[in-house]
């Protein structure tokens, strides 16, 4: 059974769920939830309070990488190799879709595959999609807005390879 937990951020609402064991989903919501659950020590494991610690050292730009268990409960085969790959983006680093496809040992053409499995990463910011741009270093597409893409690179100072 999987808890969340509603997480206020700079960059708006973020729900995160969990399993007895790990972070499982991480999604922004909008600012207009009716009931906010408030991040306290009670039913809310620690390694989720830690997860809050972290996402507000993350966004002082005091924190790289998040140290927090993850666990993937859905994906085909693809897109978990995909979101294993994400993990590889090192801090303040862009790959192109085209590059992630090909580090994957396919040909650049199935940039669109790995796009669309970005597009399904259930942990953004944890499995670090927004590192990954268009051709060109365009910003591409982003689940949770490209206003927020823009946001996490600049965070992370990221340089358009």
């Amino acid at each position: 059974m999987e808890n969340y937990v509603l997480i206020p951020s700079p960059l708006g609402v973020l729900q995160a769920a969990w399993n007895d064991k790990a972070l499982t989903a991480l999604d922004f919501v909008d600012d207009q939830v009716d009931e906010r659950v408030a991040l306290s020590g009670g039913s809310v494991p620690s390694f989720v309070l830690r997860f809050a610690e972290e996402l507000e050292a993350y966004f002082f730009g005091a924190l790289r990488e998040f140290s927090v268990p993850l666990a993937f409960t859905g994906g085909t085969i693809f897109q978990r190799r995909v979101w294993e790959a994400l993990r590889e983006i090192p801090y303040g680093s862009t790959v192109t879709y085209g590059d992630l496809a090909r580090s994957l040992g396919f040909s650049s053409g199935a940039s669109r595959a790995v796009g669309s499995a970005c597009g399904a990463n259930p942990l953004p910011l944890l499995v670090p999609c927004h590192r990954v741009l268009a051709a060109g270093g365009r910003l591409g597409g982003y689940a949770g807005g490209l206003w927020r893409k823009e946001r996490l690179l600049a965070i992370e100072q990221a340089q358009p390879r």
